[in-house]
């Protein structure tokens, strides 16, 4: 990439084949393990699934970071070991910190699987400042309507975390992080700030460019700190920005744990396999057991 050019980085997913959908994820990845505070970046779907299907996660742990779901289509109940019960919708933000220890399932409503459930949304993962990563385990939810919008020119941008384009999300951050979705119509353009130290794009569909270069969809783009590009799209296009503050310091990750401690994921995946973990009350009768060989591991 030439001088000129905002990106840094582009990162290509692994996709994983769940069945009925696909799962393209970006982070971690060799190249780069976190932007900001986000570790772990998943796009769900899209897809349709087949009447009376739908999604299931059974129970299962996390430590030391927090999870952030945000849908654009479908929905998804969300049952955890702290006694939360919620359905998360199209807009809507789901923030589950795990800190110390917490499992969580994710299904699809009833309601749902009767009609053929569809499925498009991201699931992240925060990594948790050192100092907050032994948490109490918490649960919130922000409906849709309580969000930030900015209008204008063709371009609505939705701030799921941060501050930034003159906006504020109440989403409660545990460190600096920026977190927004955004949706240009044919020919629209905006500047994008440069408040966060780490940045990057991903485009969801459509086209976009940053300053003239093109973006790939399903890649994450790293833009180069302190620059202040304007991205544009031709034809239309829905995006994400994500990225904050740096971490301080490294986080390893292995399956769902992650932290800044290799002897605390150790303890663990010993917990979990003790069954010491609570499990959701409402949702306690299976469980993920600890896997052999985990799809999500940290790179050195």
């Amino acid at each position: 990439m030439t001088n000129d050019d905002p990106r840094s980085l582009s990162l290509a997913p692994v996709t994983h084949d769940l069945g009925g959908f696909k799962v393209h994820r970006t982070l971690p990845h060799k190249q780069r393990t976190m932007v900001g505070p986000f570790i772990f970046f998943d796009q769900m779907g899209p897809a349709r699934l087949g009447v009376n299907e739908g999604l299931d996660v059974r129970p299962h742990p996390h430590i030391n970071l927090a999870t952030v779901t945000y849908l654009f289509e479908g929905a998804i109940d969300h049952r955890d070991s702290v006694g939360s019960v919620q359905r998360i919708e199209p807009g809507a933000v789901n923030l589950m910190t795990a800190g110390k220890g917490i499992s969580h399932s994710e299904r699809s409503p009833a309601d749902e699987r009767a009609a053929g459930p569809k499925l498009d949304g991201l699931q992240t993962w925060l990594a948790l400042p050192q100092a907050k990563e032994e948490l109490d385990p918490g649960f919130e939810h922000t409906p849709a309507d309580a969000l930030p919008w900015v209008e204008g020119d063709g371009v609505r941008l939705n701030l799921i975390m941060g501050e930034a384009f003159g906006a504020r999300s109440p989403v409660t951050q545990h460190h600096p992080t920026i977190y927004a979705a955004i949706h240009l119509a044919p020919g629209a353009a905006i500047e994008l700030d440069r408040e966060a130290d780490e940045r990057a794009l991903y485009l969801l569909d459509g086209d976009a460019a940053v300053d003239g270069f093109s973006l790939e969809a399903m890649h994450l783009v790293l833009l180069r700190p302190g620059t202040r590009p304007v991205l544009r799209s031709e034809r239309g296009a829905r995006l994400m920005l994500a990225g904050g503050a740096p971490m301080d310091g490294e986080r390893h990750v292995w399956w769902n744990f992650v932290s800044s401690r290799r002897d605390r994921i150790n303890e663990a995946k010993r917990a979990w396999k003790a069954g010491e973990f609570a499990l959701p009350p409402q949702d306690d009768h299976e469980w993920i057991p600890l896997p052999e060989i985990p799809l999500t591991v940290s790179y050195p």
